[in-house]
């Protein structure tokens, strides 16, 4: 069977990870006294507490090559062949050490796909390959599959403040609303794997609106959509926003989950998102 590995941004319920014996490689947070693997060392939860009480805002690192190596060794002896899907490049340099440990390992069958996402636009695709997988399908098949579904899936999002994504450079063309936009909460979204700005709307609660209405607009009603909410300790609008959705759209598939300690160093609390797909 091809093993199936991504990175912890992809943040998924650990008991899908067990259920599909997904590989997971942390990413890295750094705060003063000391760096933590992201969802090892470290909980969304107990990261969110730190950050708060944090006088220097963390940094975020990729694993190294030889964490991916290590991994690779052990997924290519069990398995058929190693996919490999990683957050975007262009948010990390996760990727490339991905791609470093592939050609350490050059007698292995190991492919690495950058997903031009993170979160739960990460996450899918990781779950579809680990069930195509486990349906038996080769190599080729659940690579060809996720490159095909990298292109559907899309995340669309809404932060309290910009601050934290300006401080980890991780902005994009959202750079130019820094400081010049007062009591607005623009919704972001990921557009080729960067963090870009969709629309500016006046309140949290008239974004998470707009939200609903691009998630109609991009599936025009299909009950075949796939859907996840995204949050980082703002579980009471997020569980609203799936309530309403689940109502409203009768989804396939519908998630409920925050996001890792990663990407909250980049959104910092607050943030509600979603990420989405027709298949």
């Amino acid at each position: 069977m091809v093993r199936i590995v991504t990175d912890s941004t992809a943040y998924l319920p650990s008991e899908l990870v067990a259920r599909y014996g997904i590989r997971i490689v942390p990413l890295n947070v750094n705060f003063a006294d000391g760096t933590f693997r992201d969802g090892v060392d470290l909980t969304d939860r107990e990261f969110f507490q730190k950050l708060a009480a944090a006088d220097v805002l963390p940094t975020t690192s990729q694993p190294s090559a030889g964490d991916f190596l290590e991994v690779f060794k052990e997924a290519s002896a069990q398995g058929d062949g190693v996919l490999v899907i990683t957050i975007s490049g262009g948010l990390s340099g996760t990727y490339e050490s991905a791609l470093a440990a592939k050609d350490m390992l050059p007698g292995a069958d190991v492919r690495v796909i950058d997903s031009q996402s993170t979160s739960m636009g990460l996450g899918f695709l990781v779950l579809a390959a680990a069930q195509a997988a486990e349906q038996g399908k080769g190599l080729d098949e659940v690579t060809g599959l996720v490159e095909d579904l990298a292109r559907k899936v899309q995340v669309y999002f809404v932060v309290d403040t910009l601050k934290y994504l300006q401080k980890g450079g991780r902005i994009g063309g959202a750079a130019a609303l820094v400081g010049s936009l007062l009591n607005i909460k623009p919704i972001l979204f990921l557009d080729e794997g960067k963090v870009e700005v969709f629309e500016k709307v006046r309140t949290k609660a008239k974004a998470l609106e707009r939200i609903s209405e691009v998630l109609a607009e991009k599936t025009n009603g299909s009950h075949e959509l796939h859907v996840a909410v995204i949050h980082a300790q703002a579980e009471a609008e997020a569980r609203a926003l799936s309530e309403r959705i689940a109502a409203r759209f009768h989804p396939s598939e519908l998630h409920l989950t925050s996001v890792s300690p990663v990407i909250g160093t980049h959104t910092g609390p607050g943030v509600v998102g979603l990420a989405f797909y027709i298949p």
